[in-house]
């Protein structure tokens, strides 16, 4: 038998060589870590996500430089309200939680990392919807842009540098942008939730933000059947001026992700969620799998599909990890 030519262990033989040969590499500065801020004085331990809290301003103010020192790239700030309302003022509120939250870091951190703030309405209001409800209780569309484009306003004035449009509204990303422009914040920038799945997978995130949700999201963000629909929709934000556009979940839907980065001309971030960290963290507590080596390869395989940048709750100990190995 004669031996094969060609023999691609060959760049498998070694550390050295294999990490040569790596095709793809993730960066500290690509990871973007969540953070839930609420109302108080005091931090709190969130039991669907070990290790991950619902922060107080200062302690979230101690986070962040931690998440600087890391090297991450960037925090996404979620606000934890005590008081809710049908329209969700506290999201427009100066002096609500988010836009508080949102000063005290920019204060504190400057230009170290990008302080972003999600551009939802769930959080603030009492039925746990992302909109406006209608008189018939559907989620009236162009009702909620009108209250996006005044949290457009409140959280570019508090300071934050890139404003992620969670809800999944039909024209959200033309009324927001018309709106920052013609206010003078041209510079603030706009990351769409383009292809936002109604997922199972955000289950521990509405412990997090304390969400009063009744029912389901499924009339506006996307059936997870639909793989053309999420890039349709990557389109359509991409048409109306993002500056980034992103995949939501990501481990179930990387091959939405490949096409849409495949065809975006912009940035392409991919969102961690809530169930994709809860599932890992609650098998390596088992013993069932490799926790660092699980952590690592699935962040990997979402920068492996297009993303280039992920929001994920381990980018600060992702990040140290890395910094360790080039060290």
């Amino acid at each position: 038998m004669t031996n094969p030519v060609i023999r691609p262990r060959r760049l498998r033989t070694s550390p050295a060589l294999r990490r040569l040969a790596s095709e793809i590499r993730v960066h500290p500065a690509e990871l973007v870590l969540p953070m839930f801020v609420r109302e108080g004085d005091e931090q709190r331990p969130i039991s669907s996500m070990p290790g991950v809290v619902q922060h107080s301003i200062d302690s979230a103010r101690r986070a962040v430089v931690q998440a600087a020192e890391a090297g991450v790239g960037g925090v996404m700030l979620f606000g934890v309200p005590e008081v809710r309302d049908a329209i969700g003022t506290g999201a427009t509120d100066p002096k609500g939680i988010l836009n508080l939250a949102t000063r005290a870091l920019v204060d504190e951190i400057g230009d170290a990392l990008v302080v972003q703030t999600d551009l939802c309405l769930d959080e603030f209001t009492d039925h746990g919807h992302c909109g406006v409800l209608a008189a018939d209780g559907h989620v009236d569309n162009d009702a909620t842009l009108e209250r996006y484009r005044d949290m457009a306003l409140a959280q570019a004035a508090a300071g934050s540098a890139l404003l992620g449009l969670s809800g999944m509204m039909d024209g959200q990303v033309a009324a927001v942008r018309g709106t920052l422009d013609l206010n003078g914040f041209e510079d603030t920038a706009v990351l769409a939730y383009s292809a936002k799945y109604a997922s199972a997978f955000y289950g521990p995130f509405r412990e997090a933000v304390a969400s009063t949700l009744v029912g389901d999201r499924r009339t506006y963000q996307l059936d997870p059947a639909n793989r053309r629909e999420g890039v349709r929709e990557a389109q359509l934000d991409i048409d109306e001026g993002a500056d980034i556009v992103m995949v939501k979940p990501s481990g179930s839907y990387l091959d939405v992700l490949a096409e849409v980065a495949a065809m975006s001309n912009i940035p392409v971030w991919a969102y961690q969620v809530s169930g994709e960290y809860a599932m890992i963290e609650a098998a390596a507590a088992q013993g069932w799998i490799d926790r660092r080596r699980a952590v690592e390869e699935s962040v990997l395989s979402i920068r492996r599909a297009g993303a280039d940048a992920v929001l994920t709750y381990w980018a600060v100990e992702l990040a140290t990890w890395l910094k360790e190995e080039r060290a």
